[in-house]
């Protein structure tokens, strides 16, 4: 078996995934004159790389989000994509949410603002059990972050395009079932992938269901959310106590286009803290036993899950 690793941490993966499939030749991209492959281990690649492999057989994706990818014109659509369906990313995207509801569910977001006034001025707290979240997307990861935090005591409610049981969640599917979750929930998680039919789904109209003083919490991808609507939810945000605008704060860890332009008003907005797409990085020791997995089981011919490239995840 032959691969081939487009990573800007290639090296590292080479001898990650040598580890495991000791059996394999394994190149990585930066290295002169490589043969045709089997196998392509990749992130974001480029065109180039597709029009120079001309016999793959299968491509592992490096991460959850298979957008780039299957956007690529380059890409071969007859051939089987298998991507990352958690490897560890769930845990860290899991604390990141943990992090931001908790950051509104306690008010620190207030707690900032009076301390840049002098203000010493408790706000009355509003017990976990009366902070219904809401998780768009329950796919491995956001079923992930829904259980931590329900076990952290919140109510949970999750979406997704299809009816789904998931313990301890309650779970609601489709356009009725959307309506419902927006309208009960304190806190808005959206792990959603990039669709045609997800882009732009945290537009005004629902945007507007969410109940005043909501806040959102974006580690998904950026596609989701339509940013002029958010900036209008949000209000100029100058007066203290509850936002200007229907929405209370938002905290962003991706956008359509990465990185976040220097002259985005999203940076400069006081009711927006900006991560630079840092929620769930990949951990390399367990990312790699799945693509080692994966890899081994296409060589042989078994089953192995893959990517549905209309459905686009």
């Amino acid at each position: 078996m032959r691969v081939l690793i487009y990573h800007d941490d290639a090296e590292q993966w080479r001898n990650t995934l040598l580890a495991r499939l000791p059996d394999a030749e394994i190149l990585i991209a930066a290295d002169s004159g490589n043969p045709q492959v089997d196998y392509l281990v990749a992130w974001k690649p480029p065109a180039s790389v597709f029009e120079e492999q001309t016999a793959l057989k299968g491509i592992v994706n490096l991460g959850a989000g298979v957008d780039a990818l299957l956007q690529n014109p380059a890409l071969p659509r007859e051939i089987p994509i298998v991507k990352l369906r958690d490897a560890g990313m769930g845990e860290l995207i899991g604390d990141y949410a943990r992090y931001g509801v908790l950051h509104f569910q306690r008010d620190f977001d207030r707690y900032r603002r009076h301390q840049a006034n002098s203000e010493w001025r408790e706000v009355p707290v509003v017990d976990k059990p009366d902070w219904p979240v809401g998780v768009l997307g329950l796919g491995a990861i956001g079923t992930r972050v829904a259980q931590m935090l329900a076990a952290d005591g919140y109510p949970i409610h999750g979406w997704s395009r299809s009816p789904k049981r998931i313990e301890g969640i309650a779970c609601h599917h489709g356009d009725a079932g959307l309506d419902t979750l927006l309208r009960q929930v304190k806190t808005l998680i959206t792990l959603l992938p990039d669709t045609p039919a997800t882009r732009h789904i945290i537009d005004r109209d629902n945007l507007a269901k969410l109940p005043a003083g909501a806040s959102l919490i974006n580690p998904g991808r950026g596609t989701l959310i339509d940013e002029p609507a958010l900036l209008e939810a949000l209000g100029r945000g100058e007066r203290d106590g509850e936002s200007e605008g229907h929405l209370r704060g938002a905290l962003l860890d991706a956008f359509p286009s990465e990185p976040l332009a220097a002259e985005s008003p999203l940076w400069r907005h006081p009711r927006i803290l900006i991560t630079p797409h840092m929620a769930g990085p990949t951990p390399i020791g367990a990312a790699a036993d799945q693509v080692g997995d994966a890899l081994d089981a296409m060589s042989k011919g078994e089953a192995v899950e893959t990517v549905d490239p209309e459905a686009g995840y």
